[in-house]
């Protein structure tokens, strides 16, 4: 069996599920383009049809019958640099297309598809297989705001997975409220004692979760320990608000929680939110005393169990607003 790439474990920058949007395709005769970047694993029932044909879970054009090739271009929900890329053919067995390449660009404001230029090669044409997963590593170093997958010539698509990491711009986040713990911010995951049921990710996720299955949920304890996250914050800075949301566990949610904010160039570590009882399915919102300085956090859970989102809100200190800045210019 393959070695699936390490980078495949940073968030999809195209998910639906973070903002990703397929804003144009030049052909969708027999699957619809949106389906490329659904969060959930591409499925297949045999003898499904509708008024195209089989119903696949994926993207698929019609039969060329001159030159040329297909093309669907993804907006990011997350802008950032892309440390890889994987085009999933499952279930397209005679209908996959041979190759395929990728291609990002930057741009500002919210512009319409015809609008983007300075389109740059990231995966060049590289030959695809049926009903599989491709792993392409990406160079590049710069933050991309869109992506275009062309196939050559026509066929199949189940998903296109965009792994990378996110890089917010400074002139749209308000230096003194934002939520220094959001994955759209630059925050991260950099360790975790259990993730049996759901990847501790989704903690920091946009929006909030539908569905239990949007968290983060441990396996039970039979000892005395207890499980926990830690959170590297998108830039230095001091929180003020806690908010740790157990909606939709309503039989599993742990039974208590706290959170504590360490420094990681001094070394200090303190008490964000004392051990607290939480009650099932419930946001829980918490003032934070004390104005320390934060590059990180850790979520503590009582024994086990599951949480939806965890925000922390508060105001970048002068330094956080530097490395935020600093960071997106070094990547334009």
């Amino acid at each position: 069996m393959t070695e699936v790439p390490g980078w495949t474990r940073l968030p999809d920058l195209a998910s639906r599920a973070v903002g990703g949007s397929v804003v144009w395709a030049n052909d969708e005769s027999f699957a619809e383009r949106e389906n490329l970047i659904r969060k959930p694993e591409p499925e297949y029932r045999t003898y499904t049809f509708g008024h195209k044909g089989q119903v696949y879970d994926g993207w698929e054009t019609r039969r060329r019958r001159e030159g040329g090739e297909d093309r669907a271009i993804v907006r990011l929900g997350l802008p950032g640099v892309v440390k890889g890329v994987v085009v999933d053919t499952a279930f397209f067995k005679g209908n996959f297309p041979p190759f395929a390449s990728v291609e990002a660009t930057s741009a500002t404001g919210h512009p319409a598809p015809d609008e983007l230029t300075g389109w740059e090669t990231v995966v060049p044409k590289s030959p695809l297989g049926g009903d599989r997963k491709h792993h392409f590593e990406v160079s590049a170093h710069r933050r991309y705001t869109h992506v275009r997958l062309t196939i050559h010539p026509d066929g199949g698509v189940a998903r296109l997975r965009v792994h990378g990491t996110p890089v917010t711009d400074p002139e749209l986040i308000l230096p003194d409220a934002l939520d220094l713990a959001a994955l759209e911010n630059g925050a991260s995951i950099t360790g975790c004692s259990n993730m049996f049921y759901s990847d501790p990710g989704n903690l920091i996720a946009p929006g909030q979760a539908t569905v239990m299955g949007e968290g983060w949920e441990t396996a039970r304890r039979r000892d005395d320990g207890n499980d926990w996250v830690e959170v590297e914050l998108a830039a230095p800075g001091v929180i003020r608000l806690a908010e740790l949301d157990t909606s939709h566990f309503k039989g599993n949610a742990p039974g208590w929680a706290s959170v504590r904010g360490r420094d990681a160039r001094t070394g200090a570590e303190f008490d964000v939110l004392p051990r607290t009882r939480l009650q099932p399915d419930t946001r829980h919102r918490f003032r934070v005393e004390g104005g320390a300085e934060a590059t990180h956090a850790r979520l503590d859970i009582y024994p086990d169990g599951g949480m939806a989102r965890l925000r922390l809100f508060g105001g970048l200190t002068a330094d956080g607003l530097r490395v935020i800045t600093r960071r997106y210019q070094d990547l334009r």
